[in-house]
Order: structure tokens, then C-alpha cells, then sequence
């Protein structure tokens, strides 16, 4: 089993380790395009041309299912890429978790890029799935800049500045960046207020694994044996993990990959099915 995932740049970490978890001896393809990063200023043409050919690259080591680990692709470039690659491999895409999280009733907060904040996708979400519970919308300005540098004090500020503008009795956070869950504990603690209980976070690696799997009809296995491999394509360039991905658990487990480097790709867009 090889599963791919794709993202500007390191967001995709928690969903790959996600995957591992589940799956420890399924082969992974980590896809991102420094070359291209941010992507959330693009245009979403630009945008969906940048996240084809990252996509293309990873197809290329025939996986049996890619991930699209990135809010901002999902809502710009999914079509594009299933009409691409499916129904030959499947493309799953990555939506915040407001609906789990509003199920509770409220208050929620959703914490988000400044570009998603606010935005037409954001608020259908919300009208759709949070019908009836005060949700507040938090724009998280520079945190998933300061997450792909592992620059601590940079993500230790941005963080406070976004809990500082969430309401204190709100229940439930939605982490609708996937760099955000990298940082979770910190967003836990920062979240933190004396006399009341903690803040539920909603994040979506392990619904997108649990996903990917059941898109190609496979059951999760924990304890399978941990043969899987890891194959880093940076911009359609092989690569290795870039040090900031290390500095994260995620980043680790995967680096640590006992199953040695994955094969040659051969080519193909996606292996036969």
C-alpha cells in the first residue's frame, strides 16, 4: 500500500503521521513545492496549476490514494485535480472540522489563515454545519508562516495574539489550518483559563487517513509491522525532510521510517488498478 500526500509545505506532517500510525507498513510520498510556497496569496488558477503539478509528481510513484493535506488546495484545486487523476487514484481533500466541533452546541471558534477568515468557503461551512451555535471566526496572522520555520518565538506570539481575540468560554476550537495541528499542545495551553474546562481541539489528520484508507478499501492495522517506507519530493525534485519538519513529533515518527527508501518512481500517473 502506498499512500501520497501533498501541500505547499510541511502542514501535511500531522497527516502523514496520522496515516503511519494507522497503517505503519503502508509506503508514503510526501509532495510539497517550496519553490511555489505560500500558496494562500495565489490565485486560484495559479494556485490549482501549482498544486497539479505537485500532485502529478507524487502520482508518478503510484500510490493508491493521494491527500490533499491543505485547506487553501482543497478549496481552490480539488476539482481540478480529480478530474485529473480520478477515478484511477483517489484524491481526498481536507475540510475544517466544524461540524464535529459544533455538534457540542457552542461556542466555537475557528482559527484559520487571514486569507480563509472571513472567506465565502468559511462561511458556507459555518452556515451549513453550525446552524444555531455562535461561532467566531479567528484570523491566525503569521502562525503558519512561523510553523513551516519552526521559528518557536514566532509561533509562541502568534499564538497568544489569536488566543487573545478567542472569546474565553468558547468549548471548542477548530484548527482549520493544517500547520495549526503541529502546534496543538501549544494552542491548548494558550487556551487555557483557570475555573474552566478545557478547550476541545478539532483538527482533521485523523479523519483524512481514516478516509484515505477507506477510499481504497483498506482497514486501519496499528499493528502491522512498521516496513513502511518515506519518499520526500520537494517540487517534483526528490528530497529529504527539510530540519524544520524535525523539530515537530510528527516529523520524527516519519523520519523515522524503518522500511528504508521507497522505490524508483516509474512513471506512471498512478499504478494500475
Amino acid at each position: 500500500m502506498r499512500i501520497a500526500l501533498m501541500d505547499a509545505g510541511i502542514g501535511l506532517l500531522a497527516a502523514a503521521a496520522a496515516v503511519r500510525r494507522l497503517r505503519p507498513d503502508a509506503d508514503l510520498v510526501l509532495a510539497s513545492d517550496p519553490d511555489g510556497m505560500p500558496w494562500g496569496p495565489r490565485t486560484p488558477a495559479d494556485l490549482a496549476e501549482r498544486a497539479l503539478a505537485v500532485a502529478g509528481a507524487a502520482a508518478a510513484y503510484g500510490p493508491d490514494a493521494l491527500i490533499v493535506a491543505c485547506n487553501t488546495a482543497t478549496v481552490h484545486a480539488l476539482p481540478a485535480l480529480r478530474a485529473r487523476f480520478e477515478p484511477r487514484l483517489p484524491v481526498i481533500g481536507t475540510v475544517p472540522a466544524v461540524k464535529p466541533a459544533a455538534a457540542g452546541g457552542g461556542p466555537v471558534a475557528v482559527w484559520a489563515t487571514p486569507a480563509t477568515t472571513g472567506s465565502r468557503y468559511q462561511r458556507a461551512l459555518i452556515d451549513e454545519f453550525a446552524a444555531g451555535v455562535r461561532v467566531t471566526e479567528v484570523p491566525c496572522a503569521g502562525l503558519s508562516d512561523a510553523v513551516e520555520r519552526a521559528d518557536g518565538e514566532a509561533v509562541e506570539r502568534a499564538i497568544a495574539a489569536a488566543a487573545a481575540r478567542t472569546p474565553t468560554d468558547v468549548r471548542a476550537v477548530v484548527l482549520g489550518c493544517t500547520h495549526y495541528e503541529l502546534v496543538a499542545e501549544q494552542v491548548r495551553a494558550a487556551l487555557r483559563h483557570p475555573g474552566r474546562p478545557p478547550v476541545v481541539l478539532y483538527g482533521t489528520a485523523d479523519a483524512v487517513a481514516a478516509q484515505a484508507l477507506r477510499r481504497i478499501g483498506a482497514r486501519p492495522a496499528p499493528g502491522s509491522p512498521a516496513a513502511g517506507t518515506l519518499r520526500v519530493v520537494h517540487s517534483g525534485r526528490p528530497a529529504a525532510l527539510p530540519a524544520a519538519a524535525l523539530t515537530y513529533p510528527e516529523g520524527r515518527l516519519l523520519h523515522a521510517a524503518p522500511g528504508g527508501p521507497a522505490p524508483v518512481p516509474d512513471r506512471r500517473s498512478a499504478r494500475a488498478r
